[in-house]
Parts: C-alpha cells; sequence; structure tokens
C-alpha cells in the first residue's frame, strides 16, 4: 500500500516535481493533483505524467488529500493559505517546501490555526539553475537533505508521514529550529544567490559589457552558475531573510574590507593565508570531512 494516497501539489515546477516522480519511483503515491494559479504549467505536467489531473480549485484539490505539498516561492505562502484554509479537512497533513521557514510559519499562524497539529513545515535542500516542470527529475533528492521545522503543535504521525515522504525521495532528514534554520540558509545559500547575481548584474551594466563576458570562462560560469536561478523565487526568499541576510552580508562586507587592506598594503603572506584557510575548509567541505573552525 501507498504511503500516500492523494498527493495535493502546489506550485508542479522543479521542486514539486521532482518530488511527485520521486514519490512514483518509489511506488509510494497512488494519485497526484496539482494545483497552481496558471493553467499552462499545470497542464504540461498533465502532459509530462508528472501530475495525474488539474484540479478545479481549492476544493477539489484537497478533497480526499493525505498530503499537501505548497512548493510555490514564499511571497505566494500567505495568499496560498488564505485559499485553501475554507477547505482544509482534519487529517489532511500540509507541507511546504519554502527556502524560509520564520516568514512561512506567521502565515501558517494567520490562515491555518485550527489545523496547526496537520502542519510540518519543511525545506528540501536541492533545486537546479533550471526552473519549471521540465526540469523536474525523479533522483533531484537523491542524497540531499531535507529539513523539517515542526510547529510545537504538530502531532508526531504527520510529522513521520512528512519525514517518511522525504525519505522515499531519498532525502536524508534533519530537524532544526526555524531561526536556526533561517540562519544558516542565509549564510550557505541566500548570500551566495545574493552575491552571484550581483557579480553578473554589475559586469552586464558595464560599459565594456561584450568584452568582459566574450573573456569570461570556467572560474567566472564556476562562481556565477546561480545567477541562472528563479528570479521571483530568489526575490521572495531574499526579502522574507532580510534580517538574517543582511547580518551575513555585513559579516562578508568585513571580510571583503580585509582582503582590501590586505590587497592595499600588498600583503601577500596574509594574502596566501586567507586563501590558504579557504582552500583547506573547502576541500575538506567537498570530500565530505568535518570542517573545523579556522583561528
Amino acid at each position: 500500500m501507498a504511503l500516500i494516497g492523494k498527493l495535493v501539489i502546489c506550485g508542479v515546477g522543479l521542486i514539486g516535481g521532482s518530488f511527485a516522480l520521486a514519490l512514483r519511483r518509489a511506488g509510494q503515491v497512488g494519485r497526484v493533483v496539482g494545483v497552481g494559479r496558471r493553467p499552462e504549467p499545470l497542464q504540461r505536467a498533465l502532459a509530462l505524467g508528472v501530475i495525474d489531473e488539474v484540479a478545479a480549485g481549492w476544493a477539489d484539490a484537497l478533497d480526499g488529500a493525505d498530503l499537501v505539498l505548497l512548493a510555490a516561492p514564499v511571497g505566494q505562502m500567505d495568499a496560498i493559505m488564505a485559499a485553501m484554509a475554507p477547505h482544509l479537512r482534519p487529517g489532511t497533513v500540509v507541507t511546504d517546501a519554502g527556502s524560509t521557514k520564520r516568514d512561512v510559519i506567521e502565515a501558517v499562524h494567520r490562515h491555518l490555526s485550527g489545523a496547526l497539529a496537520d502542519v510540518v513545515p519543511a525545506h528540501p535542500i536541492a533545486g537546479a539553475e533550471k526552473s519549471g516542470v521540465e526540469a523536474a527529475f525523479a533522483e533531484l533528492y537523491i542524497g540531499r537533505k531535507a529539513v523539517l521545522t515542526p510547529l510545537p503543535e504538530s502531532r508526531a504521525a504527520a510529522v513521520e508521514l512528512v519525514r517518511a515522504a522525504w525519505e522515499a525521495c531519498g532525502a536524508r532528514v534533519v530537524d532544526m529550529s526555524p531561526g536556526e534554520h533561517d540562519r544558516v540558509f542565509a549564510a550557505v545559500s541566500h548570500l551566495p544567490h545574493l552575491l552571484a547575481f550581483g557579480l553578473v548584474d554589475d559586469f552586464a551594466r558595464r560599459p565594456n559589457a561584450p568584452l568582459l563576458f566574450s573573456h569570461a570562462a570556467g572560474g567566472f560560469r564556476d562562481f556565477t552558475r546561480i545567477a541562472g536561478s528563479h528570479p521571483e523565487m530568489w526575490r521572495d526568499i531574499c526579502i522574507a531573510n532580510r534580517v538574517a541576510l543582511l547580518d551575513e552580508l555585513d559579516a562578508y562586507l568585513g571580510e571583503l574590507a580585509h582582503l582590501r587592506g590586505l590587497l592595499e598594503a600588498g600583503d601577500g603572506a596574509g594574502l596566501e593565508a586567507v586563501f590558504e584557510r579557504a582552500r583547506r575548509a573547502r576541500n575538506a567541505w567537498a570530500e565530505g570531512l568535518p570542517v573545523q573552525a579556522a583561528e
């Protein structure tokens, strides 16, 4: 018997589509229903076999639903929850795939306060620079982490259903508090995206942009790959997590000021020390080894 009889996905793109495909591959879902703002992506998901049907609306989608995954950009979560709330029935578990958690949980309390026991916020740590249901694939989550940030009110059975669903997708599930989640991902995800977007935008607006881009090679490609990500999604993430992201940006500006001082002084030994610490940390991380805090 499948883990999930009826799965509802709101936002059938890379994340939501890959979730559906992964559960199908594992034989853990019976029927997948899509719901969203626009009919075109839903019809495309239907044609690709990612979903089994397109819901006429939330009343239709939630009828008999076991699990709902909200995989839309975090900036849409408030409106989505407001729309689904009148049709949500007891026992239907609601989770999300948002890259920020405190703002999502605030929306949960505004609109789903009567169903807190059935809500389990989450965040799969996976993605790609391409978006849309055409980019979805069943193996996206294999070996990746999925973070759960359950509410104090979340019932154990709801948490276990969400945990089991992500494990069936091949993910390694970990638990965090919402605040810790947002601080950690401001540093390791949101700041790198902000920097990549900013660097490419800086070059694109320069008078000699054609010359710069014509000579850019592997290093530029590697550093800026994530600047090809979905602008709307990352706009919403940065705004939603701006307090933690501003703290990380300020810390990085301090590092840049330090590097500038070393360059201005012609301090080769100082630069090499920074580069060596960074090299050791990056290589240890890439090899799956513990990274110790540098002195």
